[in-house]
């Protein structure tokens, strides 16, 4: 009996160690919503089951800083935009750049066209709404490569740290704000706004976009080989989900709403934003993109006296996951 129970305990053992090292934890940027399509798709599909994964999808938050819950061990991976991350790295946080689903910036900035701005000199004297928590870094650099300060006054910007939403424009307390392709612009437009009441500046159109929404993980995790095994699956059923969400966007939009515990979202915001998000993923096998990389960094080190980051990072990203994930 002595010999079946410790057989029977340490099969019990045995397995409960298997899941546990097939258990992955993703904490995402934002809320629940069409942003992060593909990880619910690759979860309501099977994909992660497929590959014998357990992911547990964590919806953040204006309180949750992904590399924050990284730190902590409270995520395996996590989704966040490259100058966040790079700024971290560069203060001590080990990030690393496993996968890039996102191949194109969705970031802009929306402005009263009734303020007479025409071209980025034109934000001089006027007030602009930025969302920080490291999202602000693309717009400190973009204004320190045209030379306008951020401290206000005639020459320069004033800076809302605006929330996550659209009612410094709509009430007025700013002339531009932050929104996305995907996500604030339409809700501008539902608020009964006209697109010809408006004029956008596209990152991408001003040549100081940086890269969104990539996968990362702790530098010391990518030396234990279990750890690496567990990272190609799940990028490979990750990227399966984004494609498959690229190319039935409708259905997509219905999984994510599905995962909404709040309540607050609708179908037709859910299926709009899978829309745009499937512009910004197109292009990418989740692969990062050496050039799309060294831009994001270019941009970054452009920031005059006072640059996201001081030097070039060593190290930042690799090909390993992909590389086996993708062949």
């Amino acid at each position: 009996m002595k010999h079946l129970m410790t057989a029977a305990t340490l099969a019990f053992a045995a397995s409960g160690a298997q899941a546990q090292d097939n258990d992955v934890t993703l904490q995402l940027q934002w809320v629940t919503q069409s942003q992060f399509a593909g990880y619910y798709v690759a979860q309501d599909k099977g994909f992660y089951e497929e590959e014998g994964l357990n992911v547990t999808i964590l919806p953040g938050g204006p309180d949750i800083a992904p590399p924050q819950v990284l730190a902590g061990g409270g995520a395996d991976v996590m989704l966040n935009w490259m100058p966040s991350a790079l700024a971290a790295r560069e203060k001590g946080l080990p990030v690393v750049n496993i996968a890039q689903p996102y191949k194109t910036s969705g970031l802009m900035l929306t402005c009263w066209k009734d303020t007479g701005i025409t071209s980025v000199e034109d934000f001089k004297g006027k007030t602009i709404g930025v969302w920080f928590f490291g999202n602000e870094y693309p717009f400190l650099s973009w204004m320190s490569q045209a030379g306008i300060s951020t401290d206000g006054g005639d020459d320069g910007v004033t800076v809302l740290k605006q929330g996550f939403n659209v009612d410094p424009l709509l009430q007025r307390q700013a002339d531009c704000i932050s929104t996305m392709t995907y996500n604030e612009y339409g809700q501008v437009l539902d608020a009964g706004v006209s697109p010809d009441e408006l004029v956008t500046f596209k990152y991408e159109d001003q040549g100081v976009a940086t890269l969104e929404d990539g996968m990362y993980v702790l530098e010391e995790n990518l030396n234990d080989p279990a750890f690496v095994e567990k990272m190609v699956k799940f990028v490979r059923a990750s990227m399966k989900g984004w494609k498959y969400a690229e190319e039935n966007a409708a259905e997509a939009a219905q999984i994510v709403l599905d995962n909404d515990e709040t309540g607050a979202q609708t179908i037709e915001a859910q299926e709009r934003m899978m829309g745009e998000v499937a512009m910004l993923t197109a292009g990418s096998n989740g692969a990062l993109d050496e050039a799309d990389y060294q831009r994001t960094v270019d941009t970054l080190l452009a920031g005059g006296s006072d640059p996201v980051i001081s030097a070039a990072p060593e190290g930042a990203w690799t090909h390993v996951i992909t590389d086996q994930a993708l062949n």
